[in-house]
């Protein structure tokens, strides 16, 4: 494997979260701000940000749009971020907000945090419990916190957690 930066190297997105802890506003903060210095086309930066610390209403909000499933493990993230997208070019804006995210997971690593990137949420429902205006559109919601013991998972979760990652190798991921 070619040289890859530690904080890529060990990114990892696993869905056992440690219930008790907190994410710290200094934490956050950095999160965010590693969102806000991503590049975007044009400087639009058409990416904005919901954070609900856990337990809270925000936290709250947005974990009843999650489906069930991810509801069992996404309510011990310490946080859960949603990010949506602004602007009159939808394609663009999504680019753009996922070069936000991919800058906050990698601050996430670098802090000793983990993240899990969900797409699969009630948008429309999300965006009624937030009162979100009609240009703000989610797009992803990011569950944010420490490691947590993979055993407190269910079976089905707890051997897809603890199995080998694997990655595409690259040969097959490039065009020819």
């Amino acid at each position: 494997m070619a040289d890859l930066t530690p904080l890529l190297a060990f990114r990892w997105s696993p869905r056992s979260f440690d219930p008790n802890a907190e994410l710290a506003a200094d934490e956050a903060s950095s999160l965010l701000e590693a969102a806000r210095w991503a590049p975007s086309a044009g400087n639009a930066q058409p990416w904005r940000f919901a954070l609900g610390h856990r337990q809270d209403e925000s936290w709250k909000r947005i974990l009843v749009s999650l489906p069930a499933d991810d509801q069992r493990w996404a309510r011990h993230a310490s946080a859960l971020v949603v990010g949506a997208h602004t602007g009159g070019d939808p394609e663009p804006a999504a680019y753009d907000l996922g070069q936000a995210i991919a800058h906050l997971t990698v601050q996430a690593t670098a802090l000793g945090l983990h993240v899990r990137q969900l797409t699969r949420f009630d948008r429309a429902g999300l965006a009624v419990e937030l009162d979100l205006p009609p240009e703000v559109r989610p797009l992803v919601v990011a569950a944010v916190g420490r490691l947590g013991d993979p055993s407190a998972l269910p079976e089905e979760l707890r051997r897809r957690e603890t199995g080998l990652r694997h990655r595409r190798p690259l040969a097959t991921l490039l065009l020819r």
